[in-house]
């Protein structure tokens, strides 16, 4: 199954503007945001990630939704963890 993971942007790459770090529920990774070019993104932003990739811009209410979706999920939330933290760009 793939699911998409709420993650809140850290900081904003100042060597390449397709990346980003992130934070998703105390893991930090690199994610490419090249998908979102026509957002404008800041740090505090929340983004929807699918394998590495941001998929969209949403707001910290469907962040918390989407989570607390997830963890009612149970497994589904932990596989997805785990492809998250070995995912590499």
């Amino acid at each position: 199954m793939c699911l998409g993971i709420p993650g809140q942007l850290i900081e904003l790459s100042d060597d390449n503007p397709h990346v980003a770090r992130v934070d998703v529920s105390g893991v930090r990774r690199t994610i490419n945001i090249g998908l979102l070019e026509d957002e404008v993104l800041v740090p505090g932003d929340w983004v929807l990630i699918h394998v590495g990739f941001a998929m969209s811009k949403i707001d910290e209410e469907e962040a918390g939704i989407a989570l607390a979706g997830l963890k009612l999920m149970g497994s589904g939330l932990d596989d997805e963890m785990d492809m998250f933290r070995k995912s590499e760009l």
